[in-house]
């Protein structure tokens, strides 16, 4: 079993071109994406949230999270699916969460991947534990994505697949976290 830092650079090293760019972020991502899959390895429901722009993003990385034959079946659900109700203030924040702690008893995770601006930002950042994909702020235990960057949606599809091809090495104890 070899650990997760070195794994990740391998991977994104074998990646291609496309995967080039995050090897000089590997530092930043490696300890980030370890210490959140812990969360799943305990049982806990990720609640997958974007802004409004990447609606894209959630609909392909719900889709194709579940989709291998070969790994179980994982807790990845849509914030949308579950509330439907506007959510704007502290109080509508932390009814959402007392529903969700109900919901799940092993616990949830948001993982949020948009414009730091947005309302749906403001919900994941009131769980400390969430996975943030932020655009355009750099805040502690998140990854940074700038949202003018002309090569954005290819970058977070390299993502999704070494987040993916991560899951499958932390599952099937490929590497040690």
């Amino acid at each position: 079993m070899s650990d997760f830092l070195g794994w990740t650079l391998e991977n994104i090293r074998n990646g291609g071109t496309f995967m080039a760019w995050i090897e000089s972020r590997r530092l930043e991502w490696t300890p980030l994406i370890a210490a959140r899959l812990k969360y799943l390895l305990e049982g806990r429901t990720f609640i997958l949230m974007c802004d409004e722009q990447r609606t894209w993003y959630e609909e392909y990385f719900l889709k194709n999270i579940n989709s291998k034959a070969m790994r179980p079946m994982l807790p990845f659900v849509s914030f949308n699916c579950l509330c439907r109700k506007k959510v704007q203030s502290v109080e509508d924040i932390a009814l959402v969460n007392d529903l969700l702690e109900l919901s799940f008893p092993n616990g949830f995770v948001y993982f949020y991947i948009g414009s730091a601006s947005d309302q749906k930002a403001q919900i994941a950042k009131s769980k400390n534990e969430s996975l943030l994909w932020l655009f355009d702020e750099q805040l502690q235990n998140s990854f940074y994505l700038n949202s003018k960057d002309k090569d954005l949606d290819a970058k977070l599809i390299t993502l999704y697949k070494l987040f993916d091809m991560s899951l499958d090495a932390i599952l099937f104890s490929k590497v040690s976290i």
